[in-house]
This record gives C-alpha cells, structure tokens and sequence, in this order.
C-alpha cells in the first residue's frame, strides 16, 4: 500500500510531513503486531548475558598521529539505542525520545489503559519495542525509560519480550534493573540464570524474599534459613510472607497444616513459592502477565487454551501459538472454549479442502464463536489470506468480505468488492459520501475528510517527540472507542497527518466493523 501524506495549514502554521511520514509506518505487508514478527524470529531474542569474545588480532594503528579522544562528563555513559525491533520493521525512526522530557513519557506509559482497539494495541507494541535513542541525549533517562517500558510489557503479559528488552537494557545496571528481571524471570521460567547473577553479586537486590529463594535454589539451605531468621528478627517482611517462606524452606513441618490464604495482592515471587508448597493460585483472576505460567506443558490443556486467548486477545501472544492449542486435540467437552475448538477446528479443516460449499458451512459458526470471544482480529490474521483464495455468497460471502477489510490487504479487497459504502471508502483513503448521522461513524467520516490534526501533536512529531505524540494518541484513541467522538476524530486526523495512515485506516475499520 501507498503511504498518504496529509500537508495541511494549522492555524498560522505549514506542515508537511513527507520526510517523517517516510519513516514513521511499515508497509501493511509486514505481520500485524510487533509480537508476531519476533515471534517469527529464527535467532533468539535474548541478548547473551556472558563475556564478549575478544577479537583475534589487537587493531592496527593506520598511522603514527596520535590519536582521536572524545570526552564526557564522568557518570554520563554515552547514550544507546535500546530496543528489540529495528526501524526497518517499524517504520520508525530512532530519535522517536529524543526531545521529550522523561518524566513526561514515564506518566503517559504508566498511565496508559488497557486499550481495547486491536490497532491501538498493536502501535503500542510497536512504540514500546522500537529501537531508539534516549530522551534528551541523556543515557540515564534512557535507563529509567526502559524500565517504564518493559513494565509496561509485563503488565500486558507480553513477558518474552520484556525479557529480552530488560536484559538488552542491562540487568545489573540498578537493582531496580535486577529486581525487575527477576519477576519476569520468575513468570518465564528462568529464574535460575537470575539466581546464578545474584549469586555472584548479592548486592544487586534489596529483596530478602529474593535472596532467600536463590539461595534455596542453590541448595544452600544454611544461608537461607539464615537469612529467613534475620528477616524475621528484623521485621523486614509481612508476616504472610514470612509464614510462606517458612513452608517453602520447611515443608515437612507443615504437612498436616490448612493452606495458607493468599494475599490480596500477588507478586511474581509469591506466585512460585505458593505453587513450590504445592498449593498453586488460579490465573484467572490475577493480572494478565500471570496467565504465562498456564502456558506451560504442567498444566492441563484447557487452562492452557484460556490462558493463550486471554494473552492473545490483548496482542502479547503471537497469533500461531494459540492456532497451535486450537489445533493440538480434539475438544474434551462443550460449551465455552471447546465450542470455540471445535468450531475452528471443523473450520480449519474445511478449508483445507479447498471446497466452497465446506467453507460457506463453517464459516459462519466458526467467525460467531470467535466475536463472542474478541478474537477477531487472530482469527483475520490466520485465515484472512487463505479465504480470499474462495469465492463465497450469501453470509459466508459478507463474512469474508469484512475478514478481507480487517487484514492487511483491506485496501485490494475494497478494491475487489466494489460498493461506496464508508468502511470501502476508509481502506481506499478516499471518502466522499455524506456525512453519516451517529456520532462514531460522523467522527471517522470527518477525520478522513475536513478534519484538522492536533497542532500541537504534529509539532511534537516533528520536534523528534514521536514516541511522546503516539503516547499521547494512544489515549485519544481509548476515549474515541469508549464513545468520544471529539477524540477519536482528532487522533484519527493526527495519526493521518504524521503518517501513520496505515494505523488510522486500521482502527476506523476495526470500529466500523467490529463495535455494535
């Protein structure tokens, strides 16, 4: 698809956004969220935590002048680009920080809600992963931000990458760095190779619930009994905590004891030492990164299945990996996710035929179960490009029509359908019909016709505080998709005019489309 650039007159002001529109979208043949193209990654994503290895030879000097010394203030290390996926993939460029104050980026990703637009999520994702330099030039603000960052990650349940963007970022640089790498760590399953740091540097944490339990993971019971006592002693833990510690370190004591109610308020650690005494918490009701640990091969297969489309659903799960559960047996039971299963499953093998009239069959109960579940948007990732692939009539034929419109490819199958109807008129980016009269629908007419951007925002985008303008938009678009029209207008129009058309498109459709 061809980027639009929108060159408009704000109020005294011209803005023409051709260079940053160059940058600031990937074309719509890359996957739909950042989380699917790491997670089609050959390579891993975690950077090595070892020693580099030195190069063969020693540099050669290429002549006798003494040579080059650049020099800094002392404790300002020079800043980097931090990040997982390159602008080549994002479409963004890598100054996106750069000339926003820290603490202002920290407040709008802290206070970012849980966004409900699939387009929405995936800018998100993008804007969080994205490889780029710090805030202000200044390598210190750029660690601080890249805690907020892969906080922001974890509490999604995007934990893969947040992994692999807190050890990029340096897990022994603060111990807010180590603190947090161990939680994650903790969910992943990985909190050996965090023990194994802290045991070769026990300062890097405060936490004595931590070094108790690394401790017990090497075996050194002595100290961990050790440490329990002192923390006791001293009061350096709520007695919930302590009465865990002492089941985790004593479990034969306690064989015969009720099991301990859990705290209002659950932490990583916590969520391991209750599973340890063998009284392990249901995900369901905790937050969303928690729901990681039913991913695994232990637990039974439809706490699995519930697990991955809660992960899904909010985009921190690539796509294939819940097809994979869909497709690994066949449904135990009914109701509920193994309706779901089934209904793909009998889908899924229907088109594999090939045949027209399987496909008209299953194609209606199958996109049903998928809406009541806010799975939509996976399921148009899956099978979108496969569907176009037949020709349908009847409902199975509209279905297919608005599968094709919420894929990437929603510009050639508005094209292919014909019709002037305003989701067509939105994929082409030419719209010229009335205004419609509700609210939403007017809004989304208006940001695609005779709406000015956010001059403010356009300025921002242009004064290298990209990163801070999506931030900003982001909330925009939550209120538009909770029923602003005011604000769903105008992040539509900004999102047009700083070139992420794309992302605009999308998101209107995804509301004409999906909402109601």
């Amino acid at each position: 698809m061809r980027l639009r650039v929108l060159c408009l007159p704000l109020a005294a002001l011209t803005l023409c956004l051709a260079p940053l529109a160059a940058t600031a979208q990937a074309s719509t043949d890359q996957p739909l969220s950042v989380i699917d193209w790491l997670g089609t990654r050959s390579q891993p994503l975690r950077p090595s935590l070892g020693k580099t290895a030195l190069p063969e030879e020693p540099a050669v000097a290429a002549n006798a002048l003494p040579p080059q010394v650049s020099v800094q203030p002392l404790g300002q290390g020079a800043p980097r680009e931090i990040g997982l996926v390159p602008g080549t993939v994002t479409g963004l460029p890598g100054d996106i920080w750069t000339g926003s104050d820290p603490d202002t980026l920290i407040t709008l990703i802290e206070s970012l809600p849980d966004l409900q637009l699939p387009a929405a999520r995936s800018l998100l994702y993008t804007v969080l992963l994205a490889e780029a330099q710090a805030p202000q030039g200044d390598a210190a603000a750029g660690e601080v931000l890249a805690l907020a960052r892969v906080k922001a990650l974890m509490r999604r349940g995007a934990i893969d990458p947040a992994l692999s963007l807190i050890e990029q970022a340096g897990v022994t640089k603060s111990p807010d760095h180590f603190d947090l790498w161990m939680e994650i760590s903790l969910l992943a399953g990985t909190e050996d190779r965090a023990c194994a740091v802290l045991t070769a540097a026990p300062h890097l944490t405060r936490d004595y619930g931590t070094r108790i339990f690394c401790a017990a993971r090497a075996r050194n019971w002595e100290n961990a009994a050790l440490t329990l006592g002192s923390a006791k002693a001293l009061g350096l833990m709520p007695d919930w905590r302590l009465a865990l510690m002492d089941r985790f370190l004593n479990p034969d004591f306690y064989e015969e004891a009720a099991p301990l109610p859990p705290p209002r308020k659950i932490d990583p650690l916590s969520f391991r030492l209750f599973e340890a005494i063998g009284e392990p918490l249901s995900t369901g009701n905790l937050p969303r990164a928690f729901a990681v640990a039913d991913l695994r091969d232990l637990v039974g297969w439809k706490a699995q299945l519930e697990a991955a489309e809660r992960l899904t659903r909010a985009g921190s799960l690539p796509d294939n990996s819940l097809l994979g559960l869909y497709t690994e047996r066949r449904a135990a039971a009914s109701g509920g996710v193994w309706d779901r299963v089934r209904a793909l499953q009998d889908f899924d093998t229907a088109l594999a035929t090939g045949s027209a009239e399987a496909v008209t069959k299953t194609l209606p109960p199958v996109w049903q179960a998928m809406r009541e579940a806010g799975l939509e948007l996976v399921f148009v990732s899956l099978f979108a490009e496969s569907l176009a692939r037949i020709d349908l009539t009847g409902s199975a034929g509209e279905i297919a029509r608005t599968i094709a419109l919420l894929s990437p490819n929603y510009e050639a199958a508005a094209r292919a359908s014909g019709g002037a109807s305003l989701p067509n008129q939105i994929a082409l980016g030419e719209v010229t019909t009335n205004p419609p009269g509700e609210p939403r629908e007017a809004a989304i007419h208006e940001a695609f016709t005779s709406a000015r951007p956010r001059a403010d925002l356009v300025v921002g985008a242009q004064q290298k505080r990209l990163g801070e303008t999506i931030l900003h938009l982001l909330h925009m678009l939550h209120q538009g998709a909770e029923g602003d029209p005011t604000a769903l207008r105008d992040a539509l129009a900004t999102l047009r005019a700083i070139g992420l058309e794309d992302t605009a498109r999308r998101a209107a459709l995804q509301l004409l489309l999906l909402e109601g």
